[in-house]
């Protein structure tokens, strides 16, 4: 029988060979923001998106590939079926606490680089410093893991991590979230926004 999440990684990862490659593919699906990849999102996947939101495929957890594909059902699909909604970061604790719970269990050492990186963006999604710290040095150990060919999108994502640690450093909390979670932002934060990449 087959593993019911690999549909969710054959959309997410594609079917290119390299790191580099698939990045290069994929790369508009996991950050651009686009109403039509956020439509199909839902219409493909957003029957499991909330069964994990109410704490269920718990099942998928107990292999390293099903756990992959479970923390992107909560932790990147909500961002695009949900955008710019508070429900955008309702799988954000249970997420965060799957990641912490696999990495001890050095699951993320079975996935390939490229996979590991979306479960350490987990930590980067944090409005915990220590999260950050750990995300930084995660997503370092990667690149030495590569060919040079292949660090361009593994750099991009270091140095993203290190903007997130800026600002939970700078505001305990992401600046760019208070408007959609009903809260109050402080006017260093309001100047902070209205610099150019302060929303990622």
């Amino acid at each position: 029988m087959r593993e019911p999440w690999l549909p969710l990684l054959a959309w997410w990862f594609g079917s290119a060979e390299s790191p580099g490659d698939i990045a290069r593919e994929k790369n508009r699906l996991w950050f651009g923001k686009k109403k039509s990849q956020d439509t199909d999102a839902l219409h493909r996947f957003g029957g499991l998106v909330d069964l994990a939101l109410k704490g269920g495929l718990s099942q998928w957890a107990e292999t390293p590939q099903g756990w992959l594909a479970l923390v992107l059902l909560l932790d990147q699909l909500p961002r695009m079926i949900f955008r710019d909604t508070p429900k955008a970061y309702s799988g954000d604790q249970r997420a965060q606490a799957l990641v912490s719970h696999g990495l001890k269990l050095e699951r993320d050492l079975a996935l390939t680089p490229l996979q590991r990186t979306f479960i350490y963006l987990v930590l980067e999604h944090t409005e915990n410093l220590h999260a950050q710290d750990e995300a930084i040095s995660r997503f370092t150990a990667l690149l030495p893991l590569l060919p040079a060919t292949d660090r361009e999108y593994f750099t991009q994502t270091l140095d993203y991590a290190k903007k997130h640690r800026l600002v939970i450093e700078r505001f305990g909390r992401f600046a760019h979230r208070n408007e959609v979670l009903g809260r109050a932002s402080t006017e260093q934060e309001l100047e902070f926004l209205k610099e150019h990449g302060s929303r990622f």
